[in-house]
């Protein structure tokens, strides 16, 4: 079993027992965002976290042994037809030379990092509908001159 497969294997078993996102960031003492990433496969996790998740979840130990392998980031983990990624890859086309530029014009030149970086998710109540409201929080790498 990969590490994918695994992150397969938390949701079903998360769906049927009823836990929730919040309830497996709360166990591991880890923010919402980084909790789902880390259990759907894209995260680091120690074999004490897997043990944790793995106990509230009833995964077996092959599951939980799964769990503790390298993460897999990038295209082979993301489906990019999946409306919500599609949408968030279609606002980085969209604003993304825009951002570059006011990054470049208030920091310098370089990058928002995605290494050093947190990622909080919220819903915010509207009469016209509810929102999602995303706040990215990188910090910032200049680009060395050598």
């Amino acid at each position: 079993m990969d590490r994918l497969e695994a992150g397969a294997a938390v949701e079903i078993a998360r769906q049927k027992s009823g836990v929730s996102w919040p309830d497996l960031a709360d166990l591991l003492c880890r923010s919402l965002v980084w909790t789902t990433s880390a259990l759907l496969g894209q995260q680091p996790l120690t074999l004490e976290q897997a043990q944790l998740v793995g106990d509230k979840l009833g995964l077996d130990a092959e599951v939980v042994d799964a769990l503790t392998l390298p993460p897999v980031r990038g295209a082979r983990a993301v489906d990019t037809s999946e409306p919500v990624v599609y949408r968030l890859q279609e606002m980085v086309q969209v604003y993304g030379p825009a951002l570059q530029r006011l990054i470049a014009e208030e920091f310098g030149d370089g990058i928002m990092s995605a290494i050093d970086f947190e990622l909080e998710f919220e819903r915010k109540q509207d009469p016209k509908g509810d929102r999602v409201v995303l706040t990215l929080n990188g910090k910032f790498l200049p680009y060395r001159v050598w």
